[in-house]
This record gives structure tokens, sequence and C-alpha cells, in this order.
């Protein structure tokens, strides 16, 4: 009780405090007040709500029986817009500020958007080992109910926030997917409302082409309406191996072999500095050593970035046993290592004890309340990328990341692409091994300047034969942009499927341009 008191007093010296000093001084000088204060008390009420009604809608097995109306109902939406002469682009109606990404993009403003109300699981089949789900569900709903059950996705992208949709129409990425791909690769069947309202199922053998060119179309082919996707056995927990390595090449070697060894279902790393990373490997098990077990994901823990670094800086390997469920969320508390720069001293245990459990803000309630001048400083003086290059790219890689942006510390996580067509696919006809390169913080480089710097890592992505996720901020012309992606399957099919006056083209939608 005395905490919510305290905070309380807190709140109401808050109020005071901008009404002195102006509401956008605070949100720009002092967010940290805001977010404490405000957001973090917000985004709990939103898990638990969200949390209940899964829990309420799954028990009652609702979902499949309101799911068929629901989808006439999108269909009735889309035929009521040619009716009336197909005037502008469609788009979902969800908002933009409720996306993980980081834009809000102005096209939500001038096109037709078509309301989507779909977000719960329709159905487990452990017999055909598949779920089926709509795509508004979130990795935070699947793994509370996958886990409990005993099951799991062979690929579970890491924040509770990402949805289906969302991690099929653009991507998503985990340490399992050296084994298993990007999460497209585990999906089985996407459905879809097309352009002319129609309804379309598509397999890798039924409407085959479709089902290749929706993943990375950012909506711009249909609307998916409901995916099923592969589950596997799941284990208690993940036996996890820290190995600190210094030395980039010591680190590009480890870390390729690792990759290539399939009898790991786990491999991450963290990089801290140039010559300087911690490579982790795991195994799923269903028993733990009692002294070695860590509940990374208790909110009273450290986060799991700073219990990484710790094996670095006393330069010794470890192994622990981590809660299933906790390996998968290990970095939503500190949204990977984005809180420390909102509230500095978040993983103080002094905080972790006492507000540790309403951690972390909603990062939709972030953008909402981010405001106009604060958006424009973050896009200058703070990166969020993934860029995926080929393994053997990596250590060249590496220096450009360092040259360009100089932001520490990066992920990294491997992952098999197989060649299959569509917008994504490694240069030659076997399946390749890449690496997914997160950065996400404020560049250190000297005169970082974000159009130019980003440009430049662009140019050196697309020279390798990779490509850049597409949540993020994309200073590509077109020309680029097809450069890096094979347009041939996507544009054949929107000039099919009655596309180009129906949605934007990809490039449109997710270009620096759409975003603000």
């Amino acid at each position: 009780m005395e905490p919510a008191v305290s905070l309380a007093v807190c709140a109401l010296l808050f109020l005071l405090w901008v009404r002195v000093k102006g509401l956008e001084f605070v949100l720009i000088h002092q967010r940290w007040v805001f977010v404490c204060l405000f957001l973090l008390p917000l985004s709990l009420i939103f898990d638990i709500y969200y949390y209940v009604r899964a829990w309420v809608v799954f028990k009652l097995s609702s979902a499949p029986r309101l799911h068929e109306q629901r989808v006439r109902d999108i269909q009735k939406q889309v035929r009521e817009w040619k009716e009336q002469g197909s005037k502008t682009f469609m788009c979902t109606g969800r908002p933009g500020w409720l996306t993980v990404s980081l834009r809000v993009g102005k096209y939500k403003k001038t096109h037709k958007n078509i309301m989507i109300n779909l977000m719960d699981i329709l159905e487990v089949d452990t017999k055909k080992q598949i779920v089926r789900v709509e795509p508004l569900v979130t990795m935070g709903q699947v793994t509370a109910l996958l886990t409990s059950i005993g099951w799991t996705l062979p690929v579970l992208p890491e924040l509770d926030d990402l949805t289906v949709g969302g991690l099929i129409m653009g991507t998503g990425i985990e340490s399992s997917s050296h084994k298993y791909g990007l999460f497209q690769h585990i999906c089985t069947a996407y459905e879809l409302v097309l352009a002319d309202g129609s309804f379309v199922r598509c397999t890798p053998s039924e409407n085959s082409d479709l089902f290749y060119a929706v993943p990375w179309s950012c909506g711009t082919l249909g609307f998916l309406v409901a995916a099923e996707i592969r589950i596997i056995p799941a284990k208690k927990y993940v036996k996890l191996h820290f190995e600190p390595v210094r030395g980039l090449e010591a680190i590009c070697a480890k870390f390729t072999h690792e990759s290539q060894r399939q009898e790991n279902h786990f491999v991450e790393g963290l990089l801290y500095s140039l010559d300087e990373a911690v490579i982790m490997t795991g195994v799923m098990t269903d028993e733990a050593e009692p002294s070695k077990l860590n509940s990374i994901g208790n909110y009273y823990k450290p986060w799991f970035f700073k219990h990484v670094e710790n094996y670095l800086k006393t330069n010794r390997e470890g192994l622990e046993y981590i809660p299933l469920r906790h390996y998968y969320h290990r970095h939503t508390r500190s949204i990977f290592w984005e809180l420390q720069d909102i509230i500095p001293f978040g993983n103080n245990p002094i905080f972790r004890y006492l507000f540790g459990w309403m951690v972390p803000p909603k990062i939709s309630l972030l953008k909402l309340t981010q405001g106009e001048t604060l958006r424009k400083l973050y896009e200058q003086h703070h990166v969020v990328q993934d860029m995926l290059v080929p393994m053997k790219c990596l250590q060249q890689a590496l220096h450009t990341f360092q040259n360009d942006i100089h932001v520490y510390p990066i992920w990294l996580c491997p992952f098999i692409l197989p060649s299959q067509p569509g917008l994504v696919h490694p240069k030659g006809n076997e399946a390749e091994l890449y690496i997914d390169i997160g950065a996400y913080g404020e560049p250190r480089v000297k005169h970082f300047e974000a159009r130019s710097c980003m440009r430049q890592l662009e140019k050196f992505v697309r020279s390798v034969h990779g490509f850049q996720m597409l949540y993020a901020d994309c200073y590509m012309n077109r020309e680029e942009f097809w450069e890096m992606f094979d347009g041939s399957l996507y544009h054949k099919l929107r000039e099919k499927l009655g596309c180009q006056d129906a949605f934007p083209e990809v490039y449109d939608k997710i270009c620096k341009a759409a975003r603000h």
C-alpha cells in the first residue's frame, strides 16, 4: 500500500510542476518523471485488461464462433469502399501509435480505414501441431497460453506486444532462427480479404504465389484475417551457457561456429564494443540444477543485458537454467536496452523492488505521448535499426556499424534464410546463414547526421545482398529499395489482384515521407 500512496503523492507534485514548467518542457527534459508516474501505471492497466480478456475468450471458446462474423464485416467494409468509388487507398483502422514500430504514418489520416478487430487465438491443434490465430494476437498471449499446455512456437520473437500480423506482414526473428528461419518460415497458411472483398486461403501448395508474397508486404496485398503457425513441444527451462569472447575475429568465428550447430536450440550474442562480446547458447530441458536456476523475468531481477555484461566484466563463463517463458521475454522488461535512456535509474535495485512490477511502459503509449519536438530529437539523435546480412560478411558489417553509427550494445541473432520466392531470399539457389545486427541507442560517432549516416549503412547492406527490417526508418529512394528487395512476384500479384488502386506500394508505405 505504501508504494501506491507514495506514487499518488509524487503524481500530485508532478502535476503542480507541469503547471509551472509546461508539459512540453517536462516531456522533453524530464521524460522519466512522466513515464514513472503515468505511463507505467497505465501500461499495467492495459496489460491486466488484455490478459483477462484473452483468458475469458479462450475459456469460453467464443473466438472461433465470432471470427467468421468479424471476417464478413471486413469484407462488407471493403465492398462498400468499392461501391463508393475506390477514391483512396485502404489501410487497417488500427491507430498508428498502437504499433511497436517507431513510425506513426500519416497515411492513416488520408486512407480509408478498415476496422479489423481480430485479436484472439482461435484454435490449438496438438495433433497437427498447429495454432490458428487472428492477426492482432500478441507474443505475450501466445506464450502465456502455449507454455501452459506444454507447447511453444519454434520462433517466438522477443517483445510481448509484437503481433502475429506485424511479424508476418513485416518480419520477426528470435535466437532459434538459425534452426527455423524467420517468423514467416514457421507459418503454414494465411487467410486474407483481398482488394475486391473476396476471401482467400493460401499455403505453400494452394495459392502459393500469394503465400510467398505476403511476408514483408506490409499489408499492401490484402488484409490478413488469420494465420496458421507451427508449434513444437516445449520444455520447462532453457539451459543457457554464457561465454565472454574478446577480439573481433574470435567473436565472429565463435558466433558463426555456434550458429551452425543444430544441437543448439538458441544462439544469441551481445556485443558491448567492437572487440568484446558475450555469446549465449541454449537448449530446452525439463531438468534444472536448483543452485543455477535464474528466474530472470521476475520484476526485481537485474535487466538481462546488464546481467549478461557481468560475465564480460568478470571474464568468466557461466551456466544458468532459465524458465522458458522468462527466456523468451528476457529483453522485454528493459525493451532490450532502450529503457535506460528513458528511466536512467531503472536497473537500480531500489527502483526494481518498488516499481519493477510495472515495467516496461507500453511502446505504444511512449509513442502517443512523444510529441513532435521529442520525435524530431529522437530521429536525429537516436537509432533503432535491424540489418540482416550474410553471416560471411559479419566482420565487415560490424566494422561498418562502428564507423557509421557507433552504437552499443549490439544484438546479434543468426537465422537461416531459405531459397524461396518473395521479397527476401538469398542471392543463390540454396539456403544461406544470415545474421540480424540490431542497433538500438544513441550514436556516438562524431557529427552524426541521421540521413547521411543511415544511407551509408543502407548502401553497405545492399552491397552484400542484405536487407533492412521495414519497421525502422528507411532512407532509400525507390530504385535503391527495389535493388535490395526482389519485387518480381510482389508486383505481378499486385497487378493480378487489383491492388494498385486499393493499397499503396510497400515502398510508399514505409518510406520516410509516409512516416511523419
